[in-house]
């Protein structure tokens, strides 16, 4: 059986596209979580930010921060999603393991919980 582990994953969505539309891609990869077996425990919306250097020609980037739980085969699935998308700039996975690092992540998943509630 699956083991579940703590993540956070961080993209990069490319300032050209429309308010809607960035919306719509935090959807799609928030969606593609639940698909993939995990569970979303907080977000944190960074928002418009200067990139620290150009990437396909962009000076500027949207930050989305996702917390969640799944089992580690579904990252595989998740990042070929991520590559796929045209729309995304950059993104990332950190796996958190051991006590002291699912602490941490604990952490931040609930503050940005209480970030996303104001």
């Amino acid at each position: 059986m699956a083991r579940i582990r703590h993540y956070e994953t961080m993209f990069i969505v490319k300032t050209t596209l429309t308010e809607e539309e960035i919306k719509n891609q935090i959807d799609t990869v928030k969606a593609n979580i639940e698909k993939n077996g995990g569970t979303i425990t907080a977000c944190d919306n960074m928002g418009n930010r200067e990139l620290a250097y150009e990437i396909e020609k962009q000076k500027r980037g949207y930050y989305y921060v996702v917390y969640f739980e799944a089992p580690s085969e579904s990252i595989i699935e998740l990042e070929r999603n991520y590559r796929v998308n045209e729309s995304i700039l950059k993104f990332m996975f950190i796996k958190f393991e051991g006590k002291k690092e699912v602490a941490e992540w604990t952490k931040m998943s609930s503050e940005a919980a209480k970030k996303e509630q104001k």
